[in-house]
């Protein structure tokens, strides 16, 4: 970069090294109270001097972890070296909308280039302004415009609606339509709410996982997919419907067979619309589905209402919606009843299928859990169909036991010792293990032994045929 020099102002701190960071910290608070983001240099003078820092790896960590843990609620900065006149600085780019932001347990406020503190009122005020203004990360404008909405997705959504009859209008074209939405601001500006809800190729995030225990030690499989909020919902309750079991049944006094599934499809996506309806989208986590042995997992990356516990919209004490625009666009499309009755309703359905489920307060979001029966319980469910069920349990004990056979031949690219693979496996019993997986795998020819002739070489390894 060239030589030049910069000036401090109310969103650009400078400070000689991060030995100054803990008033650093104060700055960020004090400039995201006042303008929601900013940035602050490491090895600049306050008159603009650059005279650089030493910087690793462990210097960026270091800021990166002092920020995370000292401001509240918490920020997501970037934090990076940057070339300043040959010399090496460190750029820390911030910015967040849940104000007031508290450094150390206190409040500051940005005045010209200074930091000031605030006094309990001046706090006061600034809740209760924030608390007007709900959903303003959906109602900015977006960096996308209606060229980029998809309109067969919108035409189905507006299609769907009057067949529900929350929708007493017809489909004319985009502007017209997300104008009704109110997706755009009178500039016909698209906001952030109809990005998320109607773009082509939008980029909200959610991973997926199936384990192979009940910890996340080994996975069977693993998916990132990005999309709209409606693609989110397919894509994430379609990986759960196919990953669970399906109990054969059959109709009473008849052969009919109907397969049902061990956790009720509405409950699963009443879940997954409820963690993209309150998810915190300035938060870089992405909302999660995990799949365990034993349970079921929808997380969602957004604090809980402060002073209200899960009971409360269990019992229908009221809604507060975090993105207002998005709840009721998918109210409209009748893919919620109405705002605050998710709980119940996944309550309700998963009590009369007697299905355990619980919702839990996490430190950096919320989570539904379901927990799954066992195959024995599974089979109590349905005695008098014991063959039929025992069959479909096999099919899918066959469909685990093929993916965790790939996962062991992935690993095997190189040849690696059985205490290798059962650690990676995370299994303790060698010899069931073997038995189960290795002699199979084995006897089809799709692994091979690097001492055949001597099977039970104490530096006997196992290699992939490919």
């Amino acid at each position: 970069m060239a030589n030049i020099n910069f000036l401090e102002n109310e969103v650009i701190e400078f400070k000689k090294t991060t030995g100054e960071l803990k008033e650093s910290i104060i700055s960020i608070v004090s400039i995201l109270n006042k303008h929601q983001g900013g940035k602050i240099y490491f090895g600049i003078k306050d008159n603009g001097e650059i005279i650089g820092q030493d910087v690793s790896s462990k210097t960026i960590r270091e800021v990166s972890k002092a920020i995370s843990e000292n401001i509240e609620p918490k920020i997501y900065p970037i934090v990076n070296r940057v070339k300043l006149n040959d010399k090496d600085c460190i750029l820390v780019e911030f910015e967040g909308d849940d104000i007031p932001y508290l450094a150390f347990g206190r409040a500051y406020m940005r005045v010209g280039d200074e930091d000031r503190q605030l006094s309990m009122k001046e706090i006061r005020k600034i809740i209760l302004k924030d608390e007007n203004e709900i959903g303003k990360w959906e109602s900015k404008i977006s960096d996308y415009t209606i060229d980029d909405i998809d309109e067969e997705l919108l035409k189905e959504f507006i299609e769907k609606g009057r067949k529900a009859k929350r929708i007493n209008f017809p489909y004319t074209n985009k502007e017209e339509i997300l104008k009704k939405l109110s997706l755009v601001n009178k500039n016909n500006e698209l906001l952030n709410a109809g990005y998320i809800l109607f773009a082509k190729e939008a980029k909200l995030e959610m991973q997926m996982a199936i384990f192979a225990t009940e910890t996340k030690l080994t996975f069977l499989d693993i998916d990132q997919v990005f999309g709209n909020i409606f693609e989110l919902i397919e894509t994430g309750e379609g990986y759960i419907r196919k990953n669970i079991k399906w109990p054969v049944n059959f109709k009473s006094g008849g052969m009919e067979r109907v397969e049902i599934p061990e956790i009720p499809l509405e409950a699963i996506r009443e879940a997954i619309i409820n963690s993209l309806i309150h998810r915190d989208f300035k938060n870089p986590k992405s909302n999660e589905v995990a799949i365990y042995k034993d349970r079921v997992e929808i997380f969602n990356p957004g604090e809980f209402p402060e002073g209200y516990k899960p009971e409360d919209f269990i019992k229908g004490e009221g809604s507060i919606p975090r993105n207002p625009l998005i709840a009721n666009t998918l109210y409209l499309s009748k893919d919620i009843e109405k705002w605050g009755s998710g709980f119940r309703r996944i309550t309700e359905v998963c009590a009369k299928a007697d299905v355990k489920v619980k919702f839990e307060i996490r430190k950096n979001g919320f989570m539904v859990i379901f927990y799954r029966k066992t195959d024995e319980e599974l089979l109590d469910l349905t005695g008098e169909n014991k063959n039929a069920q025992e069959n479909t349990q096999e099919m899918h004990k066959k469909r685990t036991r093929n993916a965790q056979e790939d996962f062991i031949l992935d690993f095997c690219n190189e040849a690696k010792t059985l205490k290798e693979i059962l650690e990676y496996c995370g299994y303790k019993n060698a010899r069931n293990f073997r038995e189960k997986y290795i002699n199979p795998l084995l006897k089809d020819g799709k692994l091979k032994m690097t001492i055949p002739e001597q099977p039970k070489n104490r530096n006997q390894k196992y290699i992939s045929n490919k």
